[in-house]
């Protein structure tokens, strides 16, 4: 079934209408811009708003001509060592202004990047960058010891804040094409190995101008940038620059889940892209009614959307805020969308993805090629001229991937492998994977690549790995495995055999050991009679202590309802059983909650265990204790003769802060 004749029904239009800033100002991205390059196209930003913030860190300002002119010193260093050809660029840069503008100098020397996020395992930022056949890696001031590891690749560096001073910052204004390639983004791959999707300037403009003129950016909008996937990262924040709007990058890992609602606020955040599960995470820790005044658009991404979400929505955030669900995919890009309100009623349990958005026809396909009916379920073909190349030298996953359209013209056929349905209004409702790719936390994982790492552990002899979802719709890993004999490895060594390897979303929350792994009647892997994982605590290295005091008893009890475990040992390692930066921040929260505290985030990592997060909370009580009866102490100083005071003081003797 095809949705080419579908346009949007009148309350998705009302809604649409809604999502004007409270100036009233909004530039429509022309359709000629897209055939132009990115540099154009931000240049034009910084000639219109050179003074206006383009990006904020904490008390950092930097304007867009700041930005413009880091992004041309970069981009004239690259010209002079590597002259103006295309050639892939590897950025090893702390999020922020200082990677934007290194991307920004990239693409404005003629050439295109690939990300190596600091956070990602040694292992797998040397395959992103050895598949990327990259000469240079441009590095942030916050590497360690990862130039090391590149460096036995025979790779060059540039450290971008050390760029002489006294290079021009004047524009370069090269000619680049449209058709010119801009990044290339490693994903998961089904062999086993990460594999790049390469988009170009026109892949991107069209994808800044779908939500631009679809959601009513503007140069007023101030963009939250969270933690996300590294291409829903890139994408928000050009979607943000070229539009003259602010990019304000908040670190969830770093400053804790609990601060984000008062971060909103206090930056008056109006545009919010931000992943499901941190979206029902943010909402644990709202103990009233913020409404949220200046938010007036709320993306949901990376997983799927419940009505649960829907009722959050509604519970905190004002009626002058809209909240969007959609589909996209790193290979298409934005394909559907679809806008609520607190008027919208949502029948079912899932919210669908949506209607049509411009210069992308999405057809639903048998396994014959046939279009399927309304209300049939068939995989995800979308149709259009504006999709990603393909595959970074993988003509073999490109071939397999797109396809010409038999009824000619420019456009070409992407085989998503995502499963839909439609209904007879043109609404698309997504149906899952065709194949075992799943998201994670907003990251595309092939379960292959897992399976593939963990098979090359000496104890163990079969590994599956499948994918389940919690209470609240999010998706986790589990292991299913075999050794080569009893009693196996524990949990811990093997967490710490894959992160070696693997990144930290990657990493499964559960292991269980199988006499076997089914298997069919011919002999294939019967991932349907794989066990439930239940909530049992898992084979740590670690033995079983329990908890001996209330506030370790609190703090397990936090735990085993965070980790969905039944019962938590007091020297259990929180990532040894399944814990994650995300789960973190539940725990934080619920921590400064129920023990009314203050405390960072960076806490759970230095102290993993319920024992020690113990003692950090009892010294953080003691203080507060101390602190109050210090209070005390000097309002009884006040009330009190100076003779009576003077006796007072003595008999706390030793207390110098009183004395002063």
């Amino acid at each position: 079934m095809t949705d080419r004749l579908f346009k949007l029904p009148p309350e998705q239009e009302a809604i649409r209408e809604k999502c004007f800033h409270p100036t009233g100002q909004f530039v429509e991205f022309k359709k000629e811009e897209i055939e132009r390059s990115i540099p154009d196209r931000f240049e034009k930003i910084v000639r219109m708003y050179p003074d206006r913030v383009a990006v904020k860190e904490a008390d950092h300002l930097v304007t867009y001509a700041e930005l413009n002119a880091m992004a041309n010193r970069l981009a004239r260093a690259l010209v002079a060592q590597q002259g103006d050809e295309a050639e892939p660029i590897a950025l090893l840069v702390e999020r922020g202004a200082a990677l934007l503008a290194a991307m920004l100098g990239v693409l404005k020397a003629g050439k295109f990047f690939l990300v190596l996020d600091p956070s990602f395992s040694k292992a797998r930022i040397a395959a992103m960058f050895e598949d990327s056949q990259a000469r240079l890696v441009v590095t942030g001031r916050q590497i360690g010891s990862l130039t090391g590891e590149l460096a036995t690749k025979g790779c060059r560096f540039m450290q971008f804040q050390s760029i002489d001073d006294g290079i021009s910052t004047e524009d370069l204004r090269l000619q680049i094409s449209s058709t010119a390639l801009v990044f290339i983004f490693h994903t998961s791959g089904s062999t086993g190995e990460p594999k790049g999707i390469v988009w170009t300037h026109r892949n991107l403009l069209h994808q800044v101008m779908l939500f631009t003129n679809a959601y009513r950016f503007c140069e007023h909008d101030t963009f939250a940038l969270l933690p996300a996937g590294t291409a829903n990262a890139i994408t928000t924040s050009f979607q943000a620059v070229l539009n003259g709007a602010a990019l304000l990058p908040f670190d969830v890992k770093k400053d804790g889940v609990h601060r984000l609602a008062n971060w909103l606020l206090q930056e008056k955040i109006s545009i919010c892209p931000i992943a499901s599960p941190l979206f029902r995470n943010l909402c644990e820790t709202l103990t009233v009614e913020l409404g949220f005044p200046d938010l007036r658009f709320i993306k949901l991404r990376s997983e799927a959307v419940y009505k649960t979400d829907v009722d959050l929505y509604k519970r905190y955030f004002s009626r002058n805020c809209v909240l969007a669900n959609g589909l996209s995919s790193t290979e298409t890009g934005l394909l559907r969308s679809y806008l609520l309100d607190h008027k919208t009623e949502i029948t079912g349990n899932e919210v669908p993805v949506g209607y049509p958005v411009e210069d992308k026809e999405v057809l639903l396909l048998d396994d014959t090629g046939e279009e399927v009916g309304f209300n049939r379920v068939g995989e995800i073909v979308v149709r259009s001229k504006y999709l990603c190349p393909g595959y970074w030298n993988r003509p073999d996953l490109t071939q397999a991937k797109f396809r010409t359209d038999p009824l000619g013209g420019e456009e070409r056929l992407c085989f998503t492998g995502d499963l839909g349905l439609l209904l007879p209004d043109g609404c698309l409702v997504h149906r899952g994977r065709k194949d075992h790719r799943v998201k994670v936390r907003g990251y595309g994982v092939e379960i292959a690549e897992v399976e593939k790492v963990l098979r090359a552990h000496a104890a163990v002899k079969e590994a599956v790995v499948a994918a389940r979802q919690n209470e609240s719709g999010e998706a986790y890993l589990v292991v299913y495995f075999t050794t080569f004999s009893k009693p196996g490895p524990n949990i811990t060594d093997l967490r710490n055999f894959l992160k070696l390897t693997l990144p930290d979303y990657m990493i499964p929350s559960m292991f269980v050991m199988l006499e076997a792994i089914p298997l069919t009647a011919n002999g294939k892997i019967d991932r349907r009679a794989l066990p439930d994982p239940g909530n049992s605590r898992p084979v740590l290295k670690t033995a079983f202590v329990p908890p001996r005091t209330p506030v370790e008893k609190e703090l397990a009890r936090i735990w085993a309802e965070v980790l969905s475990i039944d019962k938590i040992g007091i020297h259990d390692n929180f990532f040894d059983l399944g814990g994650h930066s995300l789960a973190a921040t539940r725990v934080i929260s619920q921590v400064i909650k129920n023990f009314q505290l203050e405390i960072p985030l960076q806490v759970l990592f230095q102290a993993p265990t319920v024992a020690e997060m113990a003692v950090v909370i009892t010294e953080h009580q003691g203080k507060k204790l101390a602190e109050k009866e210090l209070n005390r102490i000097l309002t009884d100083l006040e009330l009190l003769s100076e003779e009576e005071a003077q006796r007072l003081l003595a008999e706390v003797g030793g207390m110098e802060e009183v004395k002063d």
